[in-house]
């Protein structure tokens, strides 16, 4: 059934019967703004017996309003929302329902984002690479109080807890505060500064300032190679990142985009 807002979808949860009462059904709401990857996430769940889709969200508004209403018992959420952030949702969503699971399933890199998800609030990261069969895993883990990254970002985060302060990452990435982070992401997919300001309800001359920022810890001069950066980054071309050229389609200033 549509909710009222028509932009989250409620599903018709069947209830456990006698020959089932066995495994307790567990309620899933799926976050993300592409509807074949809320299709796919629907058929891996729909043969199993412990899990059932509950609802459906595309924009972190209707995620919020879709968790009041449907009281899931899991939250499967992507970092890239046609409106909102998913990093502000999970944040947003741990401050207000403090025990309820979140897996964070996305495309980009788990060595960038993983880590940052689980200190915003998250229970596990996947990348939507993985296999069904691990899907399921990590999202069993966290509906069990577990958490879930995969072995390469777990040797990872021992790594930098063995060396304390003195781990140094390569990656310049990583020299970013993980507000810069998102302003980075939002300048990848496109956004404009208002637009980015808008989103994260913040200033245009806080964002402005954090562009600065951002490129002064990437080593850029112009907002024409942020914007190029961004983009290779985005689109996971980052290694090509400084020589990649692409023509920003708007100028800084027609843009409201600081230089």
């Amino acid at each position: 059934m549509m909710a009222a807002s028509n932009t989250w979808v409620r599903s018709q949860v069947s209830q456990s019967g006698p020959n089932n009462a066995k495994r307790k059904v567990r309620r899933v709401l799926i976050v993300d703004d592409h509807p074949i990857v809320r299709q796919g996430l629907r058929r891996v769940m729909e043969n199993e017996e412990d899990l059932t889709v509950c609802g459906e969200a595309e924009t972190a508004r209707d995620a919020r309003a879709a968790i009041k209403e449907l009281n899931p018992d899991v939250i499967i959420a992507d970092i890239s929302l046609k409106q909102g952030d998913g990093i502000e949702l999970v944040r947003d969503v741990r401050a207000h329902y403090p025990q309820l699971p979140i897996l964070v399933l996305s495309m980009h890199d788990e060595t960038i984002y993983a880590e940052r998800m689980l200190s915003a609030g998250a229970n596990g990261y996947i990348m939507k690479q993985a296999a069904s069969e691990q899907f399921l895993v990590s999202l069993r883990r966290v509906l069990d109080g577990g958490i879930y990254v995969s072995e390469a970002v777990g040797n990872n985060m021992i790594q930098k807890f063995a060396a304390g302060g003195s781990y140094i990452s390569a990656n310049p990435i990583d020299r970013l505060s993980n507000r810069e982070l998102q302003i980075l992401h939002m300048i990848g997919k496109g956004m404009s500064t208002r637009e980015t300001a808008h989103s994260l309800n913040l200033s245009i001359k806080t964002v402005e300032s954090h562009r600065q920022r951002i490129k002064r810890k990437l080593n850029l001069t112009t907002g024409t190679q942020l914007v190029q950066y961004a983009v290779n980054w985005f689109t996971g071309r980052e290694g090509a990142a400084t020589g990649y050229v692409l023509k920003d389609p708007l100028a800084p200033g027609e843009r409201g985009e600081a230089s």
